[in-house]
């Protein structure tokens, strides 16, 4: 049973920062960087070669695991360029046929399968919409297996790519695979301005980069008194106004000389919790609703 588990596989990747999927490497040939075509749940496709070979320990309750076919031939690669072209004309077709439809939604990306069994649209929407008539206008187009997706905004910016607030590529879009949870808490424990128009990417979510370098902010354990509340320090009592999570220190603004001085978690002891700074108010109710984590980190991703 063992053996089953920890199998040589070679990771496969079909969209230029998409999920990388492990694949039996048979006895081909192939190096990273090569295309391979490959047998998917979804039918024939082609991708690229990102990970060489290697043992890894499988989820046996997963899908089996399926082989590498070959590697892609220049016939094979000339079909996929072939299939790129048909995909952005098939993109103003469906365009055109959504303002037909008068339809409420975005048209985002078009895929054709490698084996042209299926044609799927990707859109994103405000509520639900019933695209039946549509998707029948479509198969008369194009004589295929039409699928239309809704994708939440996230994935729309990853289809889409562009410049994220730091003058660089977005990183969705150049080479974070998944999506992870992001959560307002993040943006707190940082000490970032709590304005959804700087925290926010070009998706309008929470930016994947507080992920980062939360870990090195995390306090879990440790007994932190909140912003505005009453300390008494090695130097008397005093309000905390700053807290810096990865130095494990609170700046705390004293009473008596009203001067702002940095003290250690042990230099200090909580005298009341009270909130007393009006800034504070304003910072903790912008974003309550939004406290626990990015609901579409847990979209569909393809």
């Amino acid at each position: 049973g063992d053996v089953n588990r920890m199998p040589i596989v070679v990771g496969v990747r079909f969209k230029s920062a998409g999920k990388i999927y492990y694949f039996y490497p048979m006895q081909i040939d192939a190096s990273v960087g090569d295309r391979v075509i490959v047998e998917t749940s979804r039918g024939v496709e082609m991708g690229e070669l990102v990970l060489a070979h290697r043992q890894v320990e499988l989820n046996t309750t997963n899908t089996p695991l399926k082989p590498i076919l070959r590697k892609a031939t220049e016939k094979d690669v000339a079909q996929w360029e072939e299939l790129r072209t048909e995909e952005k004309k098939a993109l103003s077709v469906c365009q055109e046929k959504i303002r037909n439809h008068n339809l409420e939604m975005k048209l985002v990306d078009v895929e054709y399968a490698f084996d042209r069994s299926k044609l799927t649209f990707y859109f994103t929407a405000e509520g639900r919409i019933d695209f039946r008539e549509l998707v029948r206008d479509l198969a008369s187009v194009f004589h295929t297996r039409i699928e239309l997706r809704q994708i939440g905004v996230r994935d729309e910016a990853k289809a889409l790519g562009g410049l994220g607030p730091c003058g660089r590529s977005i990183c969705c879009a150049t080479f974070l695979g998944d999506f992870v949870p992001v959560s307002i808490k993040m943006a707190k424990e940082q000490n970032l301005s709590l304005n959804p128009a700087k925290i926010s990417g070009i998706c309008g979510r929470l930016l994947c980069c507080l992920k980062y370098e939360s870990e090195g902010y995390g306090m879990e354990g440790l007994d932190v008194p909140e912003l505005g509340s009453m300390v008494v320090t090695t130097m008397g009592e005093g309000v905390v106004t700053h807290i810096r999570t990865n130095k494990g220190v609170v700046r705390v603004r004293l009473t008596e000389t009203n001067k702002e001085k940095d003290f250690s978690l042990d230099e200090v002891v909580l005298v009341s919790p009270q909130k007393n700074c009006e800034e504070c108010k304003k910072h903790s109710s912008i974003y309550l609703e939004e406290d626990e984590e990015d609901p579409i980190g847990k979209g569909n991703h393809s």
